[in-house]
């Protein structure tokens, strides 16, 4: 079978930011981490969003951090901006910033902590839409934001030129297919765990956090799943969900989680996090580390 149109790539992942001892954005740590993706599997990667810590980072520094990436695989992967904030003018900031230094795209997620009505979600995402003339892609993850994109507002929100996508972490397979059957709109997997569901269901591609360490596997499901190959698809999702749980499953996932596989994987050589995130500790990263050697992720 065929899946559908991937706007921004088949297999990303939403990248992490990584620091200098000092706490500053280390950006040639960085182009480190984008060449190691587009070196296995990738054909994207998404900036600033939560796994980058982007609560924590400023304007200028999501800007310097675009325009080190593009510089370094910019030639490779679709490079998409996470400009998704809880103030509306701050992601006119970032997508305005965004267009000017050629991202392939922005990802906006529901406006978090202020939980606004769908009239207010709709606007705020028409506003960022009408700010460029990227491709924009919606990010639904109600788990973080407290808060899901209605049916109602999806219609809309479909009716807008350049919304072309949706990063759904929800797990709606149902409202999913009606998303891309009925709407028209490109649906990408951004839960881990959910990967294989999607794709199945016709979902484009994975918006990953595993994929720091398992980007060649996770284009090996998309090739399985486009095969029509169940059997080897499900062989390889089964085979990382030790990983997807060691890396996922825990409390302190997310940026600690990445950086510290990346750390294992020698791709860092640190798992630093800024407030209110905190490194993981000894015992967590040998956990991470057992679930990614039962994974044969190292």
């Amino acid at each position: 079978m065929s899946l559908p149109a991937a706007p921004f790539g088949r297999v990303l992942t939403a990248m992490v930011t990584p620091f200098t001892s000092d706490g500053a954005v280390d950006l040639e740590a960085a182009q480190a981490v984008a060449t190691h993706l587009a070196d296995h599997g990738h054909e994207g990667v998404v900036l600033s969003g939560t796994t980058g810590e982007s609560p924590t980072t400023t304007v200028a520094e999501d800007g310097d951090l675009l325009r080190a990436v593009i510089e370094a695989v910019g030639d490779r992967l679709h490079v998409v901006a996470g400009v998704g904030t809880n103030s509306t003018a701050h992601s006119l900031e970032l997508t305005e910033q965004a267009d000017k230094l050629g991202a392939a795209g922005v990802m906006v997620v529901t406006p978090y902590y202020s939980k606004p009505s769908q009239p207010g979600v709709l606007a705020h995402f028409r506003a960022v839409a009408r700010a460029t003339e990227l491709p924009v892609m919606v990010y639904d993850v109600p788990g973080r934001t407290g808060l899901r994109i209605g049916w109602p507002t999806y219609q809309q929100v479909a009716e807008i030129e350049n919304i072309v996508a949706v990063k759904e972490a929800v797990g709606d397979l149902v409202q999913g297919v009606r998303l891309m059957r009925d709407l028209g709109l490109a649906v990408y997997s951004g839960d881990d765990a959910h990967n294989l569901a999607w794709l199945a269901h016709g979902g484009c591609g994975v918006i990953s956090v595993v994929g720091h360490v398992a980007g060649d596997q996770h284009a090996a499901l998309v090739r399985a799943v486009d095969a029509g190959d169940l059997t080897k698809a499900q062989e390889t999702f089964h085979a990382l969900l030790p990983a997807i749980a060691a890396v996922m499953g825990v409390a302190n996932y997310g940026g600690t989680t990445a950086k510290a596989a990346l750390q294992l994987a020698g791709v860092l050589d640190n798992r630093r996090v800024r407030l209110p995130l905190v490194e993981l500790d000894d015992d967590e990263v040998d956990a991470l580390r057992a679930g990614l050697g039962a994974a044969h992720l190292i």
